[in-house]
C-alpha cells in the first residue's frame, strides 16, 4: 500500500465530513452494502432479534458474502427516514464517503459532491485518515 502514501491527492489538504443522515447514499440504484457476520450479529442484537432472523430477513447472499437488503425501489431495507441500525451500521457505511471508487478521482469525488450534503462540513479528516480510511476498506 506504499504506493498510494507516495503520491499526491486532490486531498492533501484535507477534506471536512460529518453524515447529514439524509439518505442519499442509502436510497437509489440497487446496489450492494457488504455486511459481515460480527455485524450482522451486532445489527440484530441492536434491533432485539435473533441472528437467525436477522440473516433469514435482513441480508441476502452475494458472490463472497453477504449484502443488506434492498427494498423495491433501491433504498437499504433500514433506511425510513433515518438508518434504523445507524449506531451499528456496517463498516461499509461508516468509511462513506472515503471509498476508494469514489477518490481514485477528482472528477468522481465531484459527483459525490454533488449527491452528499455531508462532505465540506463537520470535522477535518486529514490527509492521513482518509488513506487509512480508504486502506481498511481493502
Amino acid at each position: 500500500m506504499t504506493e498510494i502514501d507516495n503520491r499526491s491527492y486532490f486531498f492533501d489538504a484535507g477534506i471536512r465530513f460529518q453524515c447529514q443522515q439524509c439518505g442519499a447514499c442509502c436510497t437509489g440504484a440497487p446496489g450492494v452494502v457488504r455486511v459481515s457476520p460480527a455485524e450482522a450479529e451486532a445489527m440484530a442484537a441492536f434491533l432485539n432479534m435473533s441472528v437467525q432472523h436477522f440473516m433469514e430477513t435482513a441480508v441476502r447472499e452475494i458472490k463472497g458474502g453477504m449484502s443488506l437488503g434492498e427494498k423495491d425501489d433501491g433504498r437499504c431495507i433500514f433506511y425510513e427516514e433515518g438508518c434504523r441500525v445507524y449506531p451499528v451500521r456496517p463498516a461499509q457505511c461508516r468509511t462513506y464517503p472515503f471509498w476508494f471508487s469514489v477518490l481514485r478521482s477528482e472528477d468522481r469525488w465531484q459527483q459525490v459532491v454533488r449527491q452528499c450534503p455531508g462532505i465540506g462540513r463537520g470535522r477535518l479528516f486529514s490527509r492521513e485518515e482518509i488513506l487509512q480510511i480508504v486502506r481498511s476498506t481493502f
